[in-house]
């Protein structure tokens, strides 16, 4: 089942449950699903790695917003963007340990040859690929300047 189609009947089971938190999570996200399919350049379909890339933004706007939320002493407002970012991170794929990472990046990093952090581009441009939706990009970068340096 298409990542759209769940999200859609996962909305209905969140109707009947009366799970508010999980209602408002998953219709902001087929919000943005149904904009990036009617978008411009967009014909109208919506590829899981697409949908993926969309899930990892909310989630990431949602933890952005309870850190700025809690640095303004409202834990209430913070509490409700991390619910809806923990519901949000349900369907995206397992992230990887720091172990897994670590492993992951090394093959990375021989297959391309860098031996130096001046080659940390051609490493990143590889290992955003290999390991999108696997890691965040923050947390690929700082391991590969560790390994480089």
């Amino acid at each position: 089942m298409a990542l759209f189609d769940q999200i859609s009947e996962d909305i209905k089971k969140a109707m009947l449950a009366r799970d508010k938190v999980k209602l408002e999570a998953l219709r902001g996200v087929k919000k943005e699903f149904i904009e990036a399919k009617t978008a411009k350049n967009a014909d109208g379909e919506l590829s899981d790695d697409t949908a993926l890339k969309i899930l990892q933004k909310m989630v990431k706007q949602r933890k952005e917003s309870a850190a700025i939320f809690t640095e303004q002493n409202r834990p209430e407002l913070a509490e409700n963007e991390l619910a809806e970012a923990s519901v949000i991170e349900a369907y995206l794929p397992k992230q990887m340990s720091d172990e897994e990472l670590t492993a992951a990046l090394k093959d990375i990093i021989a297959e391309v040859g860098a031996t130096s952090a001046k080659e940390m581009g051609k490493v990143m441009g590889v290992a955003s690929k290999k390991l999108a939706g696997k890691a965040d990009g923050r947390v690929i970068s700082e391991k590969v300047k560790t390994l480089l340096a």
